[in-house]
């Protein structure tokens, strides 16, 4: 009886020692995935910050103006080049 017990003891206390390994195991994996989360996320944060950063330089209007004046020959609107249409009543 006292070799059955034992044995029984020590077939429990292998099986949690297997199951302390194995959450220790679980724990380090599901940490490591965290970090990784948050670096991912850091990054993100730091190209969003980038993205606005530059929509508000892309937007200017003096730039979008000299962008214009350049690249597509434009020029500012003047009184006398403004062409008024009306409508005539039947």
């Amino acid at each position: 009886m006292t070799g059955r017990l034992s044995f029984v003891v020590t077939a429990m206390l292998v099986l949690c020692a297997l199951s302390l390994v194995n959450a220790q195991y679980q724990a380090r994996r599901l940490f490591i995935e965290l970090e990784r989360a948050q670096s991912a996320a850091r990054q993100l944060d730091i190209d969003w910050a980038q993205l606005q950063l530059d929509q508000s330089t892309l937007g200017k209007n003096s730039r979008i103006e000299a962008l214009a004046r350049r690249d597509l020959n434009m020029v500012s609107l003047t009184p006398e080049r403004t062409q008024y249409l009306t409508v005539r009543d039947k």
